[in-house]
């Protein structure tokens, strides 16, 4: 793991807790381009009460208002979580060259974990992957933000 993805990842990671501090669930991203932060997003879904406001979509929002266009040739994602389904659809057709991400996600991560929407040669595009870039500390931010949930709803 060089320093670039862990300066990129420790910056996902604080978009998740912003997510947190809001009782979003706390996931987080951010797009960099020749080595510098150009969007960052988090999850934003029951604050907007709407299905699309996942991290990357509104990262990917951000850099292609930024760059002018929806295409982000030379970009590169960084995530606390495996992307889902419309995640991983919108990260291949922006273009993006490659996503890191820190946590597997067992029931709907799309880049390995139940589907690789990434597989080389199944899309006119491909896009390279790697997971598992500073795991523990992005699950961590799952687990506890969902145990406390957990607690506050049987009151413990």
């Amino acid at each position: 793991m060089n320093q670039f993805n862990i300066k990129f990842m420790k910056e996902a990671i604080k978009q998740a807790k912003k997510a947190a501090d809001i009782g979003e669930t706390p996931i987080g991203a951010v797009i960099v381009r020749n080595d510098k932060i150009i969007a960052r997003g988090h999850n934003l879904r029951e604050t907007k009460k709407n299905s699309l406001c996942h991290a990357e979509i509104i990262a990917i929002g951000k850099a292609s208002r930024k760059l002018g266009g929806w295409r982000l040739p030379g970009c590169d994602m960084y995530i606390t979580l495996e992307p889902c389904a419309m995640c991983s659809g919108a990260i291949l057709s922006a273009r993006i060259e490659k996503v890191y991400f820190g946590a597997y996600d067992k029931k709907t991560g799309c880049a390995g974990s139940v589907v690789n929407l990434f597989e080389p040669n199944l899309f006119n595009h491909t896009t390279a992957i790697e997971g598992g870039i500073m795991e523990y500390e992005c699950s961590k931010l799952l687990k506890d933000f969902f145990r406390a949930l957990r607690e506050e709803k049987h009151g413990s």
